[in-house]
């Protein structure tokens, strides 16, 4: 999956003014200008053929009409990080395979790809809220990993 990306996926910004909804975006579509975990993720999927809804964290945690539930993750599946078990103002990343994340967070300031251990060594996001899949995504190899409580290491 990861090898699929073109180059400028690689080099975007972190710019948290950037998020689904905000005028940033509505004057600037695409992620030229930066994006904030939220876009970027969303981004992604796009690029591989899904349409995740333009939700923030918490909304999308909710919705039950593009995205579902799910208690395994596979690839392109959308994984929320916080630093309590609430959804409002959730890190929100890219499943890739094997226990490792996509995403784009202000400490690193480009997209980078952690271990689950490396969001738990991090108390912003040491809670695992959980996992969202989009509605009728594709995923042909499903790695495991149980969700839903305080990731080990914090």
């Amino acid at each position: 999956m990861l090898r699929q990306l073109p180059p400028v996926f690689w080099t975007v910004p972190y710019v948290g003014s950037r998020f689904p909804g905000s005028s940033a975006v509505a004057d600037r579509p695409g992620l030229e200008a930066g994006a904030n975990c939220q876009l970027f993720a969303y981004e992604v999927l796009r690029h591989f053929g899904l349409t995740p809804p333009d939700l923030r964290s918490s909304e999308l945690w909710a919705d039950t009409e593009s995205t579902t539930r799910v208690a395994v993750a596979r690839p392109l599946d959308l994984v929320l990080f916080n630093a309590d078990d609430e959804a409002y103002g959730a890190h929100v990343g890219v499943w890739v395979d094997g226990g490792r994340v996509l995403h784009l967070c202000a400490e690193v300031g480009r997209p980078v790809v952690w271990e689950m251990g490396e969001f738990a060594a991090r108390r912003r996001y040491r809670v695992l809220i959980g996992i969202k899949r989009v509605v009728g995504s594709p995923h042909p190899h499903p790695p495991r990993y149980p969700h839903g409580e305080v990731l080990p290491g914090l």
